[in-house]
């Protein structure tokens, strides 16, 4: 996802996002030329697009936490830090190539594994639809996955109230003169916290809950074991799952 983001947005008069998969197997000669990589059988993700590319200074920080080349307020610089994170913990290799005006390739290399397939999981018994009531404050600095998010929340009978920027989506629930029953908010934005929007949040709506969203691992293991009036979700996660956690903390006792 995060690499069809960036794509997307080095494509803006349009273009091609394109994914393909493969099997390879890397030998020797590719190691020499790759030091971080070990010889063996792989599965080879590639994703590409069409857009404007990127100059070997760029690439050469791509994969440092917070860099971005984005304006302000549009991006966290964590995309592509988290990329190269799953793929390194996974055995895996990443290799970017680039040109300014050629647009960008992403290959991942993922190792194959040598298992047999073992027989899938009986499907899980339908679960009951709880049509909900309560009403959520979202703030989210990616617009399209703020969209994404609140769409599904008004399906499922929340009232969402947000904005188009995390600032904007403070303000409209500060304003808000009934209840705010629960925020969901990413810990890390640019210009604030997902900590400090709680803070301003409770002090106009004392009474509300929170759920934290964060792709950062160690953001996970920080937060295990908060109150229910504090949860935490790790990125990333199914529709399923975002809403069987808001109802878990809704209706826990306060």
């Amino acid at each position: 996802m995060n690499l069809a983001v960036n794509a997307r947005d080095a494509m803006s008069g349009g273009g091609r996002l394109i994914f393909e998969t493969t099997n390879v197997e890397l030998d020797e000669t590719y190691v020499i030329s790759h030091p971080d990589t070990k010889p063996g059988r792989y599965a080879l993700l590639t994703v590409s697009d069409t857009g404007h590319g990127m100059d070997a200074e760029t690439m050469s920080h791509i994969f440092e936490p917070f860099f971005t080349t984005k304006e302000r307020g549009k991006g966290t610089g964590l995309g592509l830090a988290t990329v190269y994170g799953i793929v390194r913990q996974s055995g895996g290799h990443l290799a970017v190539y680039s040109e300014p005006g050629r647009g960008t390739t992403f290959k991942i290399y993922l190792p194959r594994t040598e298992q047999e397939a073992t027989a899938a999981a009986a499907p899980e018994a339908p679960e009951v639809e709880v049509r909900a009531w309560e009403t959520v404050a979202l703030v989210e600095d990616e617009p399209a996955l703020r969209a994404v998010i609140h769409d599904l929340l008004e399906e499922g009978g929340y009232t969402v109230i947000d904005g188009p920027t995390p600032e904007a989506s403070l303000l409209a629930a500060e304003a808000h003169p009934g209840p705010i029953h629960l925020l969901l908010t990413d810990l890390v934005m640019p210009r604030m916290s997902g900590r400090e929007a709680a803070d301003r949040l409770r002090a106009a709506h004392p009474e509300v809950r929170v759920v934290y969203r964060s792709g950062d691992t160690n953001m996970a293991a920080e937060h295990q074991g908060l109150p229910e009036r504090q949860a935490f979700l790790q990125k990333p996660f199914s529709l399923g799952v975002l809403l069987r956690k808001l109802r878990e903390v809704l209706d826990s006792p306060r």
